[in-house]
């Protein structure tokens, strides 16, 4: 099946080669053991933290692999092609971006080695709340100066792997709402040790969902963290966190590609080898079109990952790129999704073909990290200049 990865340069096929050979001691049997028990697949990020992928975004000089943001996206898109889970582990490849651009010397050389090796998880990205979902700049956790600490009260949720990380990246409001010149003013991004934490300040409550994501709900009760946590400067930590963010886009979207390779690789094969009333069903229009369609489908979205990946890494405003990467991505994966079911029939809702499992997987990315309404209402706004919608 041609894709963009046979236009790849030497580097990038390599490392494909190496994600796929990583992904290959971790077949369907085992994704479905940790589905069935709701388990962290820990044996897989520990092998892929200690063959560097983990640290694709972090520099050398702080024991990372020093990759581009291109690398990222064949790393992600590898895992899912391949029928492995890169949501057990993905946020590590961008949450750190905001300390690594807006951290000072202290906090890389503390924090980033320890990473790279593993020593440290930084999985946890605390953003998203009960009352304001979308709506980040409607955040209430707050974080109030006491000297030499900062003491945090609120809630967050939807803040996965938080049972599965030692340090926790914290958005919370340190100048009220009505006391900020600017909207997005007034939130600061902390960097929380939740190692250190005494059990009554902090409490994380974990989440069953429709399918194996290790997400949670975290409460904070006058939990005190040192002032030296704080990224950046007090009050901006809302712009902070919104390069980090077109990351996430990309690399989210790189999953859906991988998603879909999987599934238009899974329903072909069914296609070629399923007969019914004497022939392949592949044979038949009704099958073999909506694969094909699919197939296109995700090669366009691909091709938008790739534009936007390559963007970020000229340093130019990608935010409707990435944002549109995402959606059209994840609108590909969904609809490959759907194709595979169908072309599998009743036995794609058997568990030993994996289908069910990745399709369940594959329907959150039209609501998570950002829904599809919000991207489009982005796009009719700051790209098209039409009224704000909300």
């Amino acid at each position: 099946m041609r894709s963009l990865s046979d236009f790849e340069n030497e580097e990038l096929a390599e490392i494909r080669r190496a994600v796929r050979a990583l992904c290959s001691d971790f077949p369907g049997e085992y994704w479905r053991e940790c589905d069935r028990d709701s388990r962290y697949p820990t044996e897989f990020v520990v092998a892929l933290t200690n063959a560097g992928f983990l640290a694709a975004l972090i520099p050398e000089e702080f024991g990372g692999s020093g990759l581009t943001l291109s690398a990222a996206v064949v790393i992600m898109e590898e895992m899912q092609a391949n029928g492995c889970n890169g949501a057990a582990c993905h946020a590590q490849m961008y949450v750190m971006n905001t300390l690594l651009r807006h951290g000072n010397s202290e906090q890389k050389h503390r924090y980033l080695p320890k990473i790279a090796s593993g020593e440290l998880r930084l999985q946890a990205f605390g953003v998203t709340e009960p009352g304001s979902g979308t709506d980040t700049l409607g955040l209430r956790t707050t974080a109030v100066r006491d000297g030499e600490e900062y003491v945090i009260n609120g809630q967050k949720i939807w803040t996965s792997r938080a049972e599965h990380s030692d340090l926790m990246l914290l958005l919370a409001r340190t100048t009220p709402r009505d006391q900020v010149a600017k909207k997005v003013d007034g939130l600061s991004v902390f960097i929380v040790d939740m190692r250190d934490a005494p059990v009554d300040a902090l409490r994380i409550n974990p989440i069953r969902t429709m399918m194996n994501h290790s997400t949670t709900e975290v409460f904070f009760d006058n939990l005190r963290i040192p002032a030296e946590n704080l990224v950046g400067e007090e009050g901006k930590g809302f712009r902070y966190i919104l390069a980090g963010m077109n990351a996430e886009r990309v690399l989210i979207g790189a999953e859906c590609i991988g998603d879909a390779k999987w599934f238009i690789e899974k329903a072909s094969g069914y296609a070629r080898e399923r007969e019914v009333f004497g022939k392949p069903i592949g044979s038949n229009q009704g099958i073999q079109f909506p694969i094909a369609q699919a197939y296109a489908q995700m090669r366009a979205a691909e091709l938008m990952v790739s534009h936007a990946a390559h963007l970020y890494e000229s340093g130019e405003n990608v935010g409707a790129e990435a944002n549109m990467a995402k959606m059209l991505a994840a609108d590909a994966s969904w609809a490959a999704a759907d194709m595979c079911v169908q072309t599998f029939g009743g036995f794609g809702f058997a568990e030993e073909y994996d289908v069910e499992r990745k399709f369940r997987e594959a329907r959150l990315y039209r609501v998570a990290p950002i829904s599809t309404n919000l991207i489009l209402s982005y796009l009719g706004e700051h790209v098209l200049d039409l009224p704000r919608s909300y």
